[in-house]
């Protein structure tokens, strides 16, 4: 599933326009970017919780050359799923 076609879903489950829908979720990605920018974690029972972790620097191999080369730490995004989002799936 595509953005689209999630703002289709969305709109057809809430009775609201693909306008509306699409603004609501552009909305949502914003505050969960800003949020998880901050260094806060974003929780939504029963789906799950973003949150953010450090990657502290490493070496690494250029696989075409065998070269090595240094990796530069950095913040990345995490999710873990809810337990009625990890019931539903199974």
């Amino acid at each position: 599933m595509n953005k689209g076609e999630l703002v289709d879903s969305i709109a057809d489950k809430s009775g609201i326009s693909k306008a509306d829908a699409g603004r609501a979720l552009d909305a949502t990605m914003e505050c969960i970017t800003s949020c998880l920018k901050k260094g806060d974690k974003v929780t939504l029972p029963g789906f799950g919780t973003f949150s953010t972790t450090k990657r502290n620097a490493r070496t690494g191999r250029n696989p075409a050359t065998g070269e090595t080369i240094k990796i530069k730490a950095k913040t990345v995004a995490k999710f873990k799923p809810g337990s009625k989002l990890a019931d539903a799936v199974n």
